[in-house]
């Protein structure tokens, strides 16, 4: 059962080590007047507090615990375990790291360390243990997390013998290995474990991190994240001897690349995560991070990290304007968030990062825009916490999501390079967004049962019982929906024979025989049944009907007259295969169709451009109200008469909301 957070958390990183103890007074008196009440603290502390191999010294850190603990405020203590120290370094130079181009690294940077290095996780085990030993039972640690942001990767000796382990465990014989990796191409085939070599550019790798053997690359893939993990686990393993019942996390990215999320939310208590939308992000994009981080455990997640304004890192770093920040922090609630946590508390006055922005800016002052803002999102988080803390988010529609599929389909040569799976992902879930439905995203792991529609949009990899499940779910009465680049290969990236897509094919009711890529200036036009014109790029599958019927044609090309969206009976069920890139209205046309037939509905019954989300609490429902359009929005006449629990304001007929207002409803069960 997924343990929970007690209090609504409002807070963030706190490095009070790079302070005198003067600031720290003055910095809990503003965390006091901003309404803070948790602080993270001793993320990048390793050195700090083991100065040696065989000295620990925790002084500082008890002094900054008992302050924290004396005032109140929760703490969310870290690990310290994502940078080493430079003695680590310097007397064993293997923990560290090997790049890609197989240069080995000298100390710096933040992940520095070898996964598979023996001795980094012996040193890691110690100071976890020391650490455990001197706080676990303190009252005031809300929260234990491990590492930061755990990522990158590495190709050293280490890595390379861990690697032919893990490949005996996962295919027993050399024999089943040269199969699935199908090493009779280019007379690659290997006759014993140690002529195995990891997959870097010096050895596979093609130009950008490319592969000649995906098969190769993405079980490499799995090994990293799994090497990962297993850090994790061992830390988490140290802190649970002490403590079953503390709450153990790790603050994840996103869609990021490279670690399989569903397989580390298994090993974690509360998901927690770091969003950092850029000037242009997609709003739907971040309440699609949302959504995923929340449905990887389905349940309420941590926000570990927000700027309260600027970031630093990214090309251009514009300041959040008035009010965005409150917005912003509430769609992270009404998406299934227990806590809003910034970083920084305090700014930085060196280093990197002396440019994101903070609670406290350099000025170290209250007298700030950004401190206000602070101050009135944490006077109304202070009221209103206990009425959303802990309420699910309940969803009919399942968006598919896999990190298998996401490295395979980004490492196969062909057919067209600008194929990113993550887009594609996102183009789905813009139309749910844009009509206010709540949506899942789903692993192949998942009860499909318990949603109405299914949608995989390049579902590339069809591994396990994934075709099989698919089956069941439509023949029952789901709605599923896929499209091209689908069912095109098995989990070690070779193709399922018996022509595309695969196991798909008897579901889909079509054959596609083949694939045209599109240059970038290049489209083809389509026209569905009922007359309406539309475009589609980048990719064509040109396919052939078998028990689904045609909803659109090409009308342009060598294939002019064939199928591009097609729809097959399964069962109780149906099926809507996507032939190609459509433009935005053609494909919100068909998934209008897809919902359609459970009439799946919206969050409330009429159409807006606001952004309405839905938590359920026990005795009915909360619902946030946000518009995030450069234009005054209507607020809907479902909410007429109800009261903002924000401003204690009965919402009135032709009320106006501005860009970035925020009302946030509770309807009570009758």
């Amino acid at each position: 059962m997924q343990r929970k957070n007690e209090k609504f958390l409002y807070g963030g990183d706190y490095n009070p080590n790079q302070w005198s103890e003067d600031i720290w007074n003055e910095d809990v008196t503003l965390f006091k007047k901003a309404g803070i009440n948790s602080a993270t603290i001793n993320v990048f502390s390793w050195a700090k507090i083991q100065p040696s191999e065989n000295v620990y010294d925790f002084s500082q850190l008890d002094k900054i615990v008992k302050k924290l603990g004396d005032n109140n405020i929760e703490i969310v203590l870290a690990t310290s375990t994502a940078a080493m120290p430079a003695w680590l370094y310097k007397r064993y130079p293997d923990v560290g790291r090997t790049d890609y181009d197989g240069r080995k690294h000298k100390f710096g940077q933040r992940h520095n360390a070898c996964p598979n290095s023996l001795v980094y996780q012996k040193y890691v085990k110690a100071l976890v243990e020391k650490l455990v030993e001197r706080y676990g039972d303190n009252k005031h640690i809300c929260c234990w997390h491990i590492n930061n942001e755990y990522g990158g990767e590495c190709f050293c000796e280490n890595c390379e013998n861990e690697f032919r382990v893990w490949l005996q465990e996962r295919y027993g014989t050399i024999e089943a290995l040269n199969k699935a990796w199908n090493l009779e191409f280019w007379g690659h085939t290997v006759y014993s474990w140690d002529e195995v070599v990891l997959p870097n550019a010096l050895s596979e790798g093609l130009e950008d991190n490319g592969t000649a053997f995906a098969g190769i690359t993405i079980d490499y893939r799995r090994f990293m994240s799994d090497s990962m993990l297993a850090n994790y686990k061992l830390e988490r393993d140290v802190i649970k001897k002490s403590n079953q019942e503390v709450l153990v996390t790790t603050n994840l990215m996103g869609t990021y690349k490279w670690l399989d999320y569903f397989k580390w939310a298994k090993e974690m208590d509360i998901i927690s995560w770091d969003n950092y939308p850029s000037y242009d992000t997609l709003w739907s994009y971040t309440a699609m991070c949302h959504d995923l981080m929340r449905s990887l455990k389905k349940s309420p997640f941590m926000l570990m990290e927000q700027t309260p304004s600027q970031q630093n890192w990214q090309p251009y770093n514009s300041l959040k304007r008035p009010g965005q920040m409150r917005a912003q922090s509430y769609q992270t609630v009404a998406h299934g968030a227990d806590t809003i946590q910034f970083f920084q508390l305090r700014r930085s006055v060196g280093g990197c990062e002396k440019f994101h922005g903070a609670v406290i800016e350099h000025v170290g002052t209250e007298n700030t825009r950004v401190f206000r803002e602070i101050s009135q999102l944490g006077e109304e988080l202070e009221r209103i916490g206990d009425t959303v803390l802990n309420t699910p988010y309940h969803a009919k529609v399942g968006i598919m999501f896999d990190w298998d599929n996401y490295w395979a389909l980004e490492y196969t040569s062909g057919p067209n390079k600008d194929l990113t799976y993550v887009e594609q992902i996102h183009q789905y879930y813009e139309f749910f967004y844009e009509r206010n439905i709540a949506v899942d995203m789903i692993s192949d792991e998942d009860d499909f049962a318990s949603y109405e529609c299914i949608v995989a949009p390049v579902l590339y990899m069809v591994k396990n019982n994934v075709a099989e499940k698919l089956e069941k779910f439509t023949k029952a009465g789901g709605v599923f929906v896929t499209g091209f680049m689908s069912g095109i290969v098995n989990e070690s990236d070779n193709v399922h024979l018996g022509g595309y897509p695969g196991p798909l094919r008897a579901l889909a009711g079509v054959w596609v025989e083949e694939i045209d890529a599109l240059a970038p200036k290049q489209t083809n036009d389509i026209c569905f049944e009922d007359g309406t014109k539309g475009l589609c790029t980048m990719l064509c599958d040109i396919m052939h009907l078998e028990t689904a019927k045609a909803m659109a044609e090409y009308t342009s090309d060598f294939y002019e007259g064939t199928p591009v969206v097609t729809k097959n009976t399964f069962g109780k069920g149906q099926v809507y295969y996507v032939g190609t890139q459509l433009d935005k209205d053609s494909l919100f046309k068909v998934l209008d169709m897809a919902i359609d037939e459970k009439e799946i509905k919206v969050v409330f019954e009429k159409e807006s451009k606001l952004e309405i989300t839905c938590r359920d609490s026990k005795d009915g429902k909360i619902y946030f109200i946000i518009n995030f359009q450069e234009e005054e929005q209507e607020l809907p006449e479902y909410f007429v008469g109800a009261t903002d629990i924000l401003q204690n304001e009965v919402l009135t007929k032709g009320m106006k909301l501005k860009k970035y207002d925020v009302k946030i409803v509770r309807f009570h069960q009758k």
